[in-house]
C-alpha cells in the first residue's frame, strides 16, 4: 500500500536553536512580540510499506534526525 508521510523535526527542548533566534530577532526588530522561536524541518514523502509506522521511525532515526538532539513526529495517510 502507498502512504503520504509528513514528518516534522525539532531540536530537543533546551538546545539552541540559531537559526530561530535570528529570524526571531529580525521579527522583534520589525515590531512583531514574537518569543522562543524554533525552526523545525519538515520533510514529505510517499512510501510504499505493508508496516509504514515501522518504516517511518527507522527512516527518522537512521538518516532525518539525529536522536541525541532531535525530536521528531509524524503523520501517515493512506493515497488515495
Amino acid at each position: 500500500m502507498k502512504w503520504r508521510v509528513t514528518v516534522t523535526v525539532r531540536l530537543k527542548e533546551g538546545l539552541n536553536d540559531p537559526e530561530g533566534r535570528v529570524i526571531g530577532k529580525a521579527l522583534r526588530n520589525l515590531g512583531y512580540a514574537v518569543e522562543g522561536l524554533r525552526v523545525p524541518k519538515c520533510f514529505e514523502f510517499e512510501l510504499e510499506s505493508e508496516n509504514p509506522e515501522e518504516e517511518v521511525e527507522e527512516i527518522c532515526r537512521k538518516l532525518l534526525a539525529n536522536p541525541l538532539i532531535h525530536s521528531w513526529e509524524y503523520r501517515i495517510e493512506p493515497v488515495s
